[in-house]
């Protein structure tokens, strides 16, 4: 029989960590023996007066983790933990990233959901799925070995002489010899962080930023100092007195239309963030996704420097097809050789069956009429959104007019987990601001895609959820009950 565990509702850390603690430290110190059935999720709850998601959330971490094994219908045991079967140190290494699985696994059962306002990617529909299913067919009529063999180490030649272009209408100058094709953005960052970053380095991100990023790096042992991410970008006063305390080698930035808050860098903090490079000796990892759903000429890090100490990092996930997998980065000649052969590695080679897909895309003209469309609409489903989000009580960050995240809260001192595990039991998925900073504090953020937020059902819920002060309207949304 399992003692209960002492939680405390008014503690920072989440439930669902306390939880995840409790547990693993009575498997450590053998209180909860190898194979013994733990309670049922239900009961483990109403013992513990939590909801019975967070301790599916809880139970989900500690399978992960090799704490816990699943039986299906028989429930949830402890399990074996041999030196041979778990070292300690690739539990560790796993552990550092485990948080960040929560919205990882949580966005990609789609089918699961009412509605999804926490995803971080268009809906499908919104893709030009035509334009795809068109050139497939065009590929599958010509023959050639990429059909069956491998491709070249730094990608197919074409797309990278296209990219090539393309960087310069961003104004930044380059040669196909310095850009390498990756598996969509987060292979190029994954491969940057294995040859820059080592167990120890402290690494400069946003704060908040890029989750999954947050996980590669936990997991390659890094010590990440967050930087304040302001309304401007970066606050360049505090990072400098970041980079006087810690001595990092590396920032990771989301310069464009970041995520989770939705803002860009201004031009002055992207140039005050080149001149502390330049002082004391970083390189910037500038991660521009979601740069090209921003019109206009926008500032971009790597544009300003010319590649000197920036690595420029893109795909084309979040507009073409995430499926696909087809992202870049482009850095120094002598860096991209280095980055070439970590490439080949550990992973040979990209697809150039998916990279010919995009390179017909980009080169038949349809691409540049495609990101209109994209950014048209967006415009359209933020103006929606803000508006829905205000009326329900929220206060937005920052109102843009390009991008698909919105940044928002209920009030400053929510922790907006709470609203998120609520929210999931009614079929719901939101992303709190709490999986967005780096070592997973408290937040009372959330972040909206305007783009997954058409479903009034995510309304009435955040309606129904605010405080009582007489002044919202839950009319607005017929038809729903939270």
């Amino acid at each position: 029989m399992m003692k209960p565990l002492n939680l405390n509702p008014r503690d920072s850390r989440p439930l669902i960590e306390q939880i995840v603690t409790g547990v693993k430290r009575r498997v450590d110190e053998r209180a909860l023996r190898s194979g013994t059935r733990l309670p049922s999720i239900r009961r483990f709850a109403e013992t513990h007066g939590v909801s019975k998601f967070t301790v599916v959330q809880a139970f989900d971490r500690l399978v992960a983790m090799g704490y816990l094994k699943s039986r299906q219908g028989s429930g949830f045991y402890v399990a074996g933990r041999t030196e041979s079967e778990h070292p300690a140190s690739e539990a560790c290494r796993l552990e550092r990233a485990v948080d960040i699985l929560w919205l990882l696994r949580n966005a990609l059962t789609e089918q699961s959901h009412v509605a999804m306002p926490g995803a971080g990617w268009l809906p499908a529909g919104w893709m030009d799925g035509a334009g795809i299913q068109r050139v497939m067919r065009a590929l599958a009529r010509k023959s050639g070995n990429y059909l069956t063999g491998y491709g070249l180490p730094a990608g197919y030649e074409p797309l990278r002489g296209l990219l090539a272009r393309h960087m310069e209408d961003r104004g930044i100058v380059c040669s196909a010899r310095q850009i390498i094709t990756t598996r969509g953005a987060t292979h190029a960052l994954d491969l940057i962080t294995r040859l820059f970053v080592k167990p120890g380095d402290a690494v400069l991100v946003d704060d908040p930023g890029y989750y999954t990023l947050f996980g590669y790096l936990k997991l390659s042992g890094a010590r990440l100092v967050g930087v304040p991410w302001t309304p401007g970008g970066p606050d360049t006063a505090v990072m400098e007195e970041l980079i006087r305390e810690h001595r990092p080698k590396v920032f990771f930035t989301n310069s464009l239309l970041h995520n989770p808050t939705g803002v860009s860098i201004s031009q002055a903090a992207a140039h005050r963030v080149l001149q502390l490079a330049e002082r004391y000796d970083l390189r910037v990892v500038e991660d521009d996704i979601y740069g090209d759903l921003q019109g206009g000429h926008p500032s971009r890090l790597a544009a300003l420097d010319q590649l000197d100490r920036v690595i420029f990092v893109s795909s084309f996930s979040k507009t073409v097809s995430a499926s696909l997998r087809v992202g870049f980065l482009a850095c120094k000649y002598e860096i991209a050789e280095t980055l070439t052969d970590l490439k080949l590695l550990t992973s040979l080679t990209t697809s150039e069956i998916d990279e010919r897909l995009v390179y017909e895309l980009l080169t038949e003209g349809h691409y540049r009429k495609h990101l209109e469309k994209l950014r048209s609409r967006l415009r359209k489903s933020r103006i929606e959104a803000v508006r829905n989000l205000e009326k329900c009580g929220m206060e937005v960050y920052r109102e843009n007019e390009d991008g698909m995240f919105i940044w928002a809260r209920r009030d400053a001192s929510e922790n907006a987990s709470q609203l998120a595990a609520h929210a999931a039991q009614q079929g719901i998925m939101l992303a709190p601001g709490a999986l967005f900073r780096p070592n997973q504090e408290a937040s009372p953020w959330l972040r909206f895609n305007a783009a997954g937020c058409e479903n009034p059902a995510i309304f009435r819920l955040l309606a129904d959820a605010a405080p009582r002060h007489g002044d919202q309207d839950t009319s607005l949304y017929p038809g729903f009950t939270a």
